[in-house]
Parts: C-alpha cells; structure tokens; sequence
C-alpha cells in the first residue's frame, strides 16, 4: 500500500510539474497582459522619480499604477527598489529593509517589481539612473548588462547563463574593471564574484514556478525520460544559484535577468584570493565598491523558432534618457 502510494504522489508530482511548465495559449495571453501592464508602470516610475523621492514612494507609484491601470490587485513579491549601495542587495525591499532610502541624485537605481493578476506572476526590473543621466561608470556597467541580456535573447540555449558572463566579462574588460584573458577568467568563475545569482527561473502561477529540477521535487529520475535528462543541479559558486538547467522547450516562460553588481564582501573575498584577484584591476574595484549594481530582467516565451520578449519597456541607454527628459522635471 505505501508502495502504491508513493508511485502515485511521484506520477502527481510529475504531471503537475510538467503542466506549470509548458503554457497553453489562454495562460500566454494572460502572461502577455501582466507584462504589458507591469511594463507601463515601471515606465511610470522612471517619468515620475526625482532626487529627493524615498524608494517607497516609488514602489507606491509602481503599485496605483498596476491596480488602476490594470485590475492587479496584489503584486507577485516584495517590491525591491534598491537605490545607490541598496542596489548589490539582490532581495533588498523586505521588512528589515523596506526601501526606507532618500534617493540621491547621483544614485543607480535597481527596481525590480511585477504585478499579479489571476493568479499570474510578472517579474521585471529596471535599473537607471534618479537623475536620468548616466555616467560614464553607469553607462559602462549598464551596457555590460544589456550586452549579456540581448546575447542571450538571441540564443535561448542551455547553456545561457555562462553565455551572460563571457559577454559581462568582456564588456567589463573593455571598461577597464578586469583584466587578463577572457577564458581563464571563465575557468576561474570570476563573474560569480559580480553575479552571485541564476541566470533565470520558470515563471507562471509562481513568481519562481516549479520545474527547475524535477528530482529536488521528489520526482524520479526513471519516471520519464524528459526528467531523466534533466541536468542536475551545478555545484560551482555562481551556478549553483541557478534555478534550472533544463533544456528549454516551446511554451516556457522564463526570466532573463543579468546583472552586475559591486558586494563589498565578495570583492573583498575576490581580492584575497591569488586565483581571482590578479583578474581585478583593484584600483577600479575600490572606486565602485559603493556604486550598487545593475540588473536587467526580462519575461520571455520560449518559442519553436527562438523567443518572444513579453516586457515592454526601455532598455538601452538612449532611451530611458530620453523618457526620463520627458517629464519636464529637472532631475538634477
């Protein structure tokens, strides 16, 4: 009898996980809504920040504007809106820290906010500057980030977020902030020190929906061949922190989210390590170990031929200047 009971909580927990994988046309249509409407306040946020906000304001201008513009109710989690040093915490936002920040001018702001509706999760974040002008060290991180974000809508494969650090890494070389060969730097893991997080996770009823990695769920190996060629899970700094290393199918929708970000103990980890420091270019680190981080997270449909980008929203350094310069407020 427990026998057969197990066997059927195994063929429960399989069906169910692979029903949340793969999305029906109703559910995709829904996903598009909650990015669209998601995507509009962000956009809000971005027009009506000024130096001198709290982040909570903004978190509040973000939360009106998915209620009254689009019926969400609730969000999909605890809005972080990191500004300045706030933005190298990757879960800044909760209740021992609940964007309590006055935001500077000269900050980089991380704002990483969904709506929910239905029962459906958006999760998308915005990093620019309160100002809304970038410096050169912003623009330089930034477009790092960008590079590895679009490098990897264009591919969608497996192996995705070691595609992610190869371009940061290079971006990162270019700007002066590492140094030495690209390859070895990717044999070291060097870009864990400045993205210690996956690359992305499953999303749908859940902001982080399950599948990532059957077997952790109680799914045998041997109940289906889908998940028995399921990589496990990676054990190096870095990619252990990712959510899934499934091959991706038409259907998933999955986040795309890489950032940069300077963490003063891990830097300072980095440093004291002969196998990682002689990659840093110290006096560079030292400068931006206040400078906060950078993160650019999209929602994207795995399609048959590629991928279809469900957020909506400014992303290259034009233009978020230019939406900022269209509030008529002066910023500065």
């Amino acid at each position: 009898m427990m026998t057969f009971l197990l066997k059927k909580t195994e063929y429960y927990l399989f069906f169910h996980i692979n029903s949340r994988l793969i999305k029906t046309e109703m559910e995709i249509d829904l996903l598009r809504y909650i990015n669209k409407i998601s995507s509009d306040a962000h956009i809000e946020v971005m027009r009506s920040i000024k130096p001198g906000d709290m982040e909570y304001q903004c978190e509040a201008i973000f939360k009106k504007e998915v209620y009254s513009k689009g019926g969400c109710r609730h969000v999909a989690y605890t809005c972080i809106c990191g500004s300045g040093e706030n933005g190298a915490i990757l879960h800044y936002g909760h209740a021992a820290a609940p964007n309590s920040k006055p935001i500077k001018s000269g900050d980089m702001c991380v704002f990483d906010m969904g709506g929910l509706y239905c029962g459906y999760a958006s999760d998308i974040t915005c990093s620019f500057p309160a100002n809304g002008k970038f410096t050169t060290d912003q623009r330089n991180i930034y477009n790092a980030v960008l590079k590895a974000n679009r490098a990897v809508l264009e591919a969608m494969k497996p192996d995705m977020h070691l595609l992610a650090n190869r371009v940061m890494l290079i971006e990162l070389e270019k700007a002066g902030i590492v140094q030495g060969d690209i390859d070895e730097m990717m044999k070291a893991n060097l870009a864990a020190v400045f993205q210690p997080h996956g690359l992305g996770h499953f999303m749908g009823c859940d902001v982080h929906d399950v599948g990532g990695y059957p077997d952790e769920a109680g799914v045998k190996r041997s109940l289906s061949p889908l998940v028995e060629k399921t990589p496990k899970r990676p054990t190096e700094p870095g990619l252990k922190n990712l959510r899934t290393a499934r091959n991706l199918l038409a259907g998933m929708v999955i986040t795309v989210e890489p950032g940069c970000y300077f963490i003063p103990c891990l830097l300072d980890k980095a440093l004291n390590d002969p196998e990682l420091s002689k990659f840093l270019v110290t006096s560079e680190i030292n400068r931006l170990r206040n400078f906060g981080g950078v993160r650019i997270e999209d929602d994207v449909l795995v399609t048959a031929d590629g991928a279809e980008n469900l957020t909506k929203v400014p992303r290259t350094v034009e233009e978020i200047e230019a939406l900022m310069r269209e509030s008529g407020k002066n910023k500065e």
